[in-house]
């Protein structure tokens, strides 16, 4: 279960309707509690790296940014608690794109944003061996 302050929700769909047709990305940081509980009380935007012809379906965090992000939890105390992105005119589901290149860990806060306007956003952990992912359950605190 992850649980999202409600500015973070609105910053992750802000985010998505203002890089859309493309894909956004970034991460959330918060806390983990002791029984894997998830807090997610802010946000660190990274510039979706992927090339300008594939970005409309496709988003790449880079190396660097990973190590930025890791940093700034760091600094404020925290820890990656999720990475999110947008997915343009197509369900907030994960693809198969997300499946070959996800972490088990994280939780992937996924927004639909049809025709500019945010939709539907949910929140998915893949299985430890990579299998498949779990929706998991996503509130706002």
């Amino acid at each position: 279960m992850i649980s999202i302050k409600a500015n973070v929700k609105g910053a992750i769909e802000l985010a998505g309707e203002r890089d859309y047709p493309n894909e956004t990305c970034g991460f959330v940081l918060g806390h983990i509690d002791k029984d894997d509980h998830r807090l997610g009380d802010s946000i660190l935007e990274v510039t979706n790296s992927r090339e300008e012809a594939e970005a409309y379906h496709r988003f790449v965090i880079t190396p660097e940014d990973f190590l930025r992000a890791e940093r700034k939890a760091a600094s404020d105390g925290k820890d990656i608690v999720g990475i999110y992105h947008s997915h343009p005119d197509h369900p907030a589901e994960p693809s198969q794109y997300d499946l070959d290149h996800g972490l088990p860990f994280y939780s992937y806060i996924i927004v639909s944003v049809t025709g500019g306007k945010a939709d539907k956003t949910t929140s998915w952990r893949l299985e430890n061996d990579r299998s498949r992912f779990i929706e998991e359950e996503l509130t706002q605190d």
